[in-house]
């Protein structure tokens, strides 16, 4: 009763006019960074932090919160029209949302996208109103072992599980784990990878990483193949209404539910962001529909536009957001690039989060929260509506669209960094991402890698310096079994199933050949 006291307290403050016009500026900002390739939530708040210093406390953070919210939204938009995702977050929804998009049904994925991250949403902030306590007791069980765990998890889902081949899928695990290597060691102080470049000592940026092998990429490949395919203008004017059919929410529902079910517990835990829960989404909708195929109740449609694999990642990816925030203000741990730089938002004005935060500043606290909502209604209002707009930048001239990408590419690396060297390292991984694509090796490990890498590594080592070199401290904890249980699992069905599946394809050549033997 008391929380439902103090929600209500929070939203008479959020909804005065004020705090809605913050709530309006920052999801319109949000949305407008997340289409823009390589630019994103984390770096608008950055570049807000300054310029909000004199506003009052609680207008800048709901600003913050609504950028946050925003990025989310819009850059799902590029990743299933263009399939040039911005951010990490909205990887796995362009694998069939793009897919989609080219077979005429780009609203209803963009309609898909925008209520998922809706419900995620929604759903996640009022777990963080209710269940705070339940969500710090959570992280705090987590340690070296239980991280390492999770990256490993993380690798092997990517890798062998959600990639259809799992020798293709190492190969690209391996090449993220050597980009991750490059850079100053964060404990012995060497130099590693970097060429004697005093550019790369800090490493080779996640944004670079993720906008050469994801935007530029797909650019190089496109152009390779504009005069042999058929351009994706002529499909888009085929169909594709903003509302979804009977049929639509009946496979959109449960997988939304589903991406929820990971995307919760995951925003708590600092272990990449919403990358593990999106592409583990990702994998059971697509294990699920193999499933129902082998069943015979549906065809399976993954690899050709299945809305699942829209509805799950976004949901997980908004859910994960919203978790976030509640171990940002109970724990006072950034589990996101956004995260922390709010955590530095919170300390300029004085403040520091944790469990304290909730008691000497409960007003903003709640406000916060109310936010959260409030900027999610407008921010389903604003995007709903407009999705069959957004779907028309298809009909652009491939030509201009993709030059148009590149420029925001090379804009949003160097804005980042202002470095020369990261504009010629985003050319390098974009002839990467280009050749990958050519020799079918998937991009998604290589990213999960990059990410979570440099995390494997410093926990690893931890581990084992708490244990004075003793591998066993690694294994140990219900946690940490848990997850490993799960991984021999989940590699196992795999193994069999695709055991069974070659054994399958093996037979029809079988008998037709022994007639003749």
């Amino acid at each position: 009763m008391d929380t439902l006291v103090l929600l209500g307290g929070g939203f008479a403050s959020a909804l005065t006019p004020e705090n809605l016009l913050w709530a309006f500026v920052g999801v319109v900002l949000g949305t407008a960074v997340g289409v823009l390739p390589g630019l994103g939530s984390a770096m608008a708040v950055a570049l807000l932090l300054p310029v909000t210093f004199k506003l009052d406390p609680t207008g800048a953070f709901i600003m913050f919160t609504a950028v946050y919210y925003g990025g989310l939204f819009g850059d799902s938009t590029t990743s299933i029209l263009m399939n040039t995702p911005g951010n990490s977050s909205a990887i796995a929804t362009a694998i069939e949302g793009h897919r989609m998009a080219l077979r005429g049904k780009a609203s209803q994925a963009l309609a898909t996208s925008a209520i998922g991250a809706f419900l995620g949403a929604v759903v996640s902030t009022a777990v963080v109103a209710f269940f705070s306590g339940v969500i710090i007791d959570i992280a705090l069980r987590f340690g070296p072992a239980e991280y390492f765990a999770l990256a490993v998890f993380a690798f092997v889902a990517t890798s062998a599980v959600v990639a259809q081949s799992m020798v293709r899928g190492l190969i690209a695990l391996s090449l993220g784990l050597a980009i991750a290597m490059v850079g100053i060691d964060a404990q012995s102080g060497a130099a590693r990878f970097t060429l004697g470049v005093p550019s790369l000592f800090e490493g080779i940026g996640i944004v670079t990483v993720t906008v050469g092998l994801l935007a530029l990429g797909e650019v190089l490949h496109v152009a390779s193949r504009i005069h042999r395919e058929r351009d994706d203008a002529q499909l888009v004017r085929t169909g594709g209404t903003l509302w979804l059919k009977r049929g639509d929410l009946r496979r959109a529902v449960p997988a939304w539910l589903r991406g929820l079910g990971f995307g919760l517990p995951f925003g708590t835990i600092p272990a990449g962001g919403s990358e593990i829960p999106t592409f583990l989404a990702y994998g059971t909708e697509r294990k699920l529909s193999q499933l129902r195929a082998r069943r015979g109740r549906r065809p399976d449609e993954f690899g050709k536009g299945a809305i699942e694999g829209v509805a799950a990642p976004e949901a997980a990816a908004s859910a994960t957001a919203g978790t976030a925030m509640g171990a940002l203000l109970g724990l006072g741990l950034p589990t996101s690039a956004t995260a922390a730089i709010m955590l530095a938002a919170f300390q300029q004005y004085g403040m520091q989060p944790g469990p304290l935060l909730f008691e000497r500043n409960a007003d903003l606290v709640w406000a916060l929260l109310a936010s959260l909502f409030v900027g999610s209604v407008m921010l389903l209002i604003l995007n709903l509506p407009f999705a069959p707009l957004w779907a028309k930048l298809l009909l652009i001239p491939k030509r201009y669209l993709y030059a148009g990408i590149t420029g925001f590419a090379v804009l949003g690396v160097y804005a980042s960094s202002y470095s020369v060297t990261d504009l010629w390292l985003l050319i390098l991984l974009g002839l990467l991402g280009f050749m990958m694509r050519r020799y079918a090796i998937p991009v998604a490990p290589v990213l999960i890698a990059v990410i979570l890498g440099p995390l494997a590594e410093t926990e690893l080592r931890r581990g084992l310096a708490i244990g004075q070199g003793d591998v066993g401290v690694m294994f140990t904890g219900p946690i940490t079994l848990g997850i490993y249980a799960v991984i021999l699992l989940a590699v196992g069905i795999v193994v069999v199933a695709r055991m069974r599946a070659a054994r399958r394809a093996d037979a029809p050549s079988d008998r037709t050949t022994s007639p003749t033997a």
